[in-house]
């Protein structure tokens, strides 16, 4: 600095430099309100890390008021009052899903504003609670291994009620390997709708954004179908569930594939498969998860499956290369594990990248 320009920091009303550090000076002498301890930085983030934590200890719990069950009880209300009215199906559809999405996002937010209200450690937690609830490493996870307990017991009329849970084809005709086909296609499409999803919404929107996700495949799993009953009425659900799950699953044969690698798989025909059958799925978004987890263990799946007793004839993805045994489930849960920590530490490092920078 050139002599002469000393003046231009001195004195009380000095230039834009001083008072910009007199007011950080002065600001970091006060004590900060809740409202400052809410905005801490990277809050968010510990919340995400500890919510992920907690599901590989707990699992999901089995509560009567899970907000998910909530969730679902409220579509059930909400649907029968709308088909009490003289309204076009389609229209009634729109309502349903327009009404149970907005309501969860921002009841969701009134909690999170009430627990603002009373202690900054009662507004962390229930960051992480709701968080939480939106996830479903674990659970997954298990119901894949009951099915695999029963296989290797050979008790395969117990698998098939296992399998049953978690899936939504008929499974009571089902020999070994398809329901080994079944189970594997299952945690694929789980890697997206249990886990990446939840997670990325939760990375750019909160809790709150994560929980109106759930919303959204909650309603996708319970009116999304192309019955009778609900091809109309379940359009709008299943068209947002669609654009719901678009981004997170074309990132799923990305980061599946690496996990694969960590895995001891092949990244290559996983990614490679993952781009050549991704689009061959009837669905807009679940062939691109089962088409890595395909490559990945060198197994063919999709074909013909039977839903609520008309079969169904879905287009194959991958390459029988090796023959579906009980390894490959046991492979495909531990990708699905090592997909979920490979995202959330990418994501974490996205995260705490832009908060730096927002920052400083």
């Amino acid at each position: 600095m050139r002599p002469g320009d000393s003046r231009s920091i001195s004195g009380p009303s000095g230039s834009r430099l001083y008072r910009t550090l007199n007011k950080r000076i002065s600001d970091s002498d006060q004590k900060p309100s809740m409202a400052d301890l809410t905005h801490i930085p990277y809050l968010s983030l510990i919340q995400i890390a500890v919510a992920y934590i907690l599901d590989l200890l707990l699992g999901d719990p089995q509560w009567a008021y899970h907000p998910v069950r909530l969730i679902g009880r409220s579509i059930e209300g909400m649907e029968f009052l709308l088909r009490k009215y003289p309204l076009p199906e389609r229209m009634a559809g729109i309502f349903l899903t327009t009404g149970i999405v907005t309501g969860t996002y921002f009841i969701t937010i009134a909690i999170l504003s009430i627990s603002k209200q009373w202690y900054f450690f009662s507004f962390a937690m229930a960051g992480i609670v709701i968080i939480y609830f939106t996830v479903s490493i674990k659970c997954l996870g298990n119901e894949t291994k009951k099915v695999m307990t029963f296989l290797k017991n050979n008790d395969v009329i117990q698998a098939r009620k296992a399998l049953s849970q978690i899936v939504g084809r008929d499974t009571a005709h089902l020999n070994t390997e398809q329901i080994l086909r079944a189970c594997i296609e299952t945690v694929a499409e789980g890697t997206v709708d249990g886990i990446l999803s939840p997670l990325f919404y939760c990375f750019i929107g909160g809790p709150a954004a994560a929980m109106a996700y759930r919303s959204i495949n909650t309603l996708d799993s319970m009116v999304g179908y192309t019955n009778d009953k609900y091809i109309r009425m379940g359009w709008a659900s299943a068209r947002l569930d669609d654009i719901a799950n678009y981004i997170p699953a074309r990132m799923s044969a990305v980061f599946i594939p690496m996990a694969s690698f960590f895995c001891g798989c092949s990244f290559q025909n996983a990614l490679r498969t993952a781009i050549r059958d991704g689009h061959k799925h009837n669905s807009l978004n679940s062939g691109f998860p089962e088409a890595a987890f395909a490559g990945a263990l060198k197994v063919q799946l999709g074909g013909p499956s039977v839903y609520h007793g008309e079969l169904v004839d879905k287009p194959v993805i991958g390459e029988p290369k090796t023959r579906l045994t009980l390894d490959s489930l046991a492979v495909a849960t531990r990708i699905m594990y090592v997909t979920s920590l490979l995202f959330l530490l990418c994501g974490a490092g996205i995260f705490a990248c832009l908060k730096y920078y927002e920052l400083f």
